[in-house]
């Protein structure tokens, strides 16, 4: 939304047709003067990569993002859980970039920007799965980042932490609050007093961080930014 309202033409892939038809009317509403471009399908496999870049082969702009794996105990994760893990969370953006990247080099401007997770920075224990291939992609992106700045496209993260919404509530919190006895709520209110805000994120904090990005400056690489609600740490590096 952040970039369409800044004149941006934007491409968006998802899984659900019919939320991405939902939310590319949205965007076309709210800025009637900009292509938005849907195409269904799964990111993290081969034909939704190639959809996708079909759709918009030489984005300026790309950001990256997929769902993570489930959470869980590691004694009884498969080399198959680890693998699909690493391919959605760490192999999916690599190959986005790679794909774009040159591109982007040749044009001397790009912006890429990859969404993970907090757990980067603060690994936490049922999302190994996540922690591993998350933490696999920073550490890739600190290396490339600091040849491809030289032509004014760098490549950031964005660490969400915990925002306000159903994803919240799922999996990761029942085990929690199973564990100590309470309720999913109990824990949820708990964790909310532990933010410095007082509360968790709004879905409406994090859609302004892309239009940042865009803007961002041509010498900031590899910055991991820590979002959770309205408490933001960064580690930066300049060139």
């Amino acid at each position: 939304m952040a970039l369409a309202a800044e004149g941006v033409h934007v491409t968006l892939t998802a899984r659900g047709a019919e939320a991405l038809a939902k939310t590319a009317a949205e965007i076309r509403k709210a800025s009637p003067g900009v292509t938005v471009t849907e195409v269904a399908g799964d990111i993290t496999t081969p034909a939704g990569r190639e959809a996708a870049l079909k759709a918009c082969p030489d984005p300026d702009i790309l950001v990256n993002n997929a769902g993570g794996p489930p959470p869980g105990d590691f004694r009884n994760w498969t080399r198959d859980d680890w693998i699909k893990a690493i391919d959605a969370n760490m192999l999916t953006p690599i190959e986005l970039i790679k794909a774009t990247v040159d591109g982007m080099m040749a044009r001397k401007f790009g912006r890429i920007v990859n969404i993970t997770s907090a757990a980067v920075k603060a690994p936490i224990e049922v999302l190994g799965l996540s922690n591993g291939a998350r933490a696999g992609l920073t550490g890739f992106v600190a290396g490339i980042a600091r040849k491809t700045v030289i032509n004014n496209v760098t490549i950031n993260g964005l660490l969400p932490g915990p925002f306000n919404t159903d994803r919240l509530r799922g999996p990761v919190a029942k085990i929690d609050a199973d564990k100590r006895g309470i309720t999913v709520d109990q824990l949820l209110a708990e964790r909310a007093k532990l933010n410095p805000a007082g509360r968790f994120g709004d879905p409406e904090d994090g859609p302004k961080h892309p239009a940042r990005w865009r803007r961002v400056s041509g010498h900031a690489l590899n910055e991991s930014a820590l979002n959770e609600g309205r408490l933001v740490r960064t580690n930066r590096r300049r060139a």
